[in-house]
């Protein structure tokens, strides 16, 4: 998409990295904050990062998500996650803040930061959508992770390998609304960062983006009830990109954006 960043990805290596097999210990030592975590494809990416080694924080509206996932790292032998439940449709930057200064105090740095957090509203018509609807739209897809990734930056800059990805969705089609700009906008900031943060900058940060195309989420089964209930993919089908774009692995590849094939 960006012409001076030749290196996006095709979706064949979207697809071989379906299967990717990593070392237990890829992101041992690693801090990592995943957005929109206490279900769907944060859920799975974050029990994925978790059984590789991560250290992780975990941000969400829904506490009992939270506390459900950290048991489940637990069970599975991970280190106990830091959580920080959050409605990011209202928090303020004072709230942002709180939350790095609370990562800040406890790791000293951060390693990788997922913003994987979406809403999208009820697919309406255009004419139809209402502003409280598109603002809350706008603050969870776009300015919460715009300014979360803004905060997050000065620990970003005390880790060796510091990441910033993205869970992006192509959906620039009808009734899609507030959600398909924000998610525009958000594959545009991967660009701006990328050129800022690149590689022989004063402070590198590695940017991806992942669109997995349709999963089976909780949000997919809202909206799309109709659905056979293994019409797509299941959140943990679709992790080894994730898995592989904040590991070392993917050094050097910045942006890395990676999508699922269409139809």
């Amino acid at each position: 998409m960006f012409a001076m960043h030749p290196m996006e990805s095709q979706s064949a290596d979207y697809l071989q990295l379906l299967q990717y097999n990593a070392p237990t210990d890829l992101l041992a030592q690693r801090i990592v904050l995943v957005t929109g975590a206490a279900q769907g494809i944060g859920r799975a990416v974050s029990l994925r990062y978790a059984r590789h080694g991560a250290n992780l924080i975990l941000l969400d509206w829904d506490r009992a998500g939270l506390d459900s996932l950290s048991d489940e790292i637990a069970a599975q032998g991970g280190s106990e996650p830091l959580l920080c439940p959050a409605d990011l449709s209202g928090i303020t930057i004072s709230g942002l803040r709180e939350i790095v200064d609370r990562i800040g105090a406890r790791f000293g740095r951060l390693d990788g930061l997922l913003n994987n957090a979406a809403w999208i509203a009820a697919l309406s018509p255009f004419e139809h959508c209402p502003p409280a609807a598109w603002t809350k739209v706008m603050n969870v897809n776009l300015a919460a992770p715009f300014f979360l990734t803004q905060w997050c930056m000065p620990l970003l800059h005390k880790a060796e390998d510091p990441v910033v990805g993205f869970s992006l969705h192509a959906a620039s089609r009808a009734y899609w609304g507030g959600f398909a700009m924000a998610k525009a906008a958000q594959e545009a900031l991967i660009g701006v960062l990328a050129d800022e943060y690149h590689a022989h900058s004063a402070h590198p940060v590695r940017l991806f983006g992942i669109d997995t195309g349709a999963v089976m989420t909780p949000g997919r089964r809202l909206h799309y009830p109709g659905e056979a209930g293994d019409a797509h993919p299941f959140p943990e089908q679709v992790t080894g990109p994730y898995l592989y774009a904040m590991g070392p692995a993917a050094r050097g590849q910045s942006p890395l954006l990676l999508r699922a094939p269409v139809g």
